[in-house]
């Protein structure tokens, strides 16, 4: 995947708190039910646990660095694409320990969980893997370099050499529809009948519908290259990182006619980003410094 755009150091301070987590971090998840945040780590390759406050709990070892993490399902397990090692990790949260490893393609950057199955996109074997168990019973053909992947009973995948956004079923494993996705689109999110697409060389987020096809409705301009994207869903809101000008950038998703609500400053290199359902918080990895911001929403 294209690396998201080298920040400069920051000149504002950044909001809420920040903490010193570890060397790279980048994937980064939330989980309700425990209250942890798994944050990916690089040398030593590993997820670091810590409470909603930010203070570490506990570090598990993976065979390589994961560039996303998400949790299947409340509670866990939590979903760890280890690229380098070839291998999705599943690592059960309250015994915080590795649960399953189960080899899949070249590099495989980000996963999701659709009912019992794992969709693995593998950035370099142009293809997504399909787990159940442990073990891959399906590959589907993906477009050319999956990078983000999200689910909402269907499965969309975007291509960022292809530009292009490509909806599967799910259930029957078949393509459905495909739609062009921009300049360089590199991560995706679904909030309900709407798509939401990280355009990084296009400076934009990008809207689409889902019904009855993928297709384009709306672009919000955001110069400093779009990166991490995280969805609020209960408060409808979807955070959005900016890598080129460490900043963090809160869209009100609540209609189609997507619009800005607020623009923080962050710490340097925000290359992922999380919020936590249950409180509103959200939580930025700084890649260059090997920090974690933790921004709390306003009392009330």
């Amino acid at each position: 995947m294209p690396a998201p755009a080298s920040a400069l150091p920051v000149s504002a301070t950044p909001a809420g708190s920040v903490f010193m987590i570890g060397p790279k971090p980048e994937g980064i998840a939330v989980d309700p039910v425990t209250g942890l945040v798994a944050v990916g780590l690089h040398a030593p390759d590993s997820v670091a646990l810590t409470d909603r406050d930010g203070r570490l709990v506990r570090r598990v070892p993976l065979p390589a660095a994961p560039r996303h993490l998400r949790f299947a399902a409340p509670g866990g397990p939590l979903v760890a694409p280890a690229e380098a090692a070839r291998r999705l990790v599943l690592v059960d949260v309250p015994g915080r320990e590795i649960a399953a490893e189960v080899p899949v393609g070249r590099q495989p950057h980000d996963a999701v969980a659709i009912g019992s199955r794992y969709f693995v996109g593998n950035e370099l074997s142009d293809s997504v893997s399909v787990i159940e168990g442990d073990r891959v019973v399906a590959t589907l053909a993906a477009p050319q370099q999956p990078g983000g992947l999200a689910a909402d009973g269907m499965l969309a995948v975007i291509g960022v050499r292809s530009r292009k956004l490509q909806v599967y079923d799910a259930v029957a494993l078949q393509p459905l529809a495909s739609a062009a996705a921009g300049v360089e689109p590199t991560h995706v999110v679904w909030a309900a009948d709407r798509l939401y697409v990280a355009d990084t060389q296009g400076e934009a987020v990008l809207v689409f519908s889902t019904q009855p096809r993928p297709e384009l409705i709306g672009r919000v301009a955001l110069a400093g290259a779009p990166y991490g994207l995280a969805l609020d869903a209960q408060r409808k809101h979807l955070w959005v990182t900016l890598t080129a000008s460490s900043t963090l950038v809160e869209l009100d998703v609540s209609t189609p006619a997507t619009r800005k609500l607020a623009m923080l400053p962050a710490v340097r290199q925000p290359n992922g980003v999380a919020v936590d359902p249950a409180t509103g918080t959200v939580y930025v990895t700084g890649t260059a410094a090997g920090e974690l911001q933790v921004i709390k929403p306003p009392a009330g």
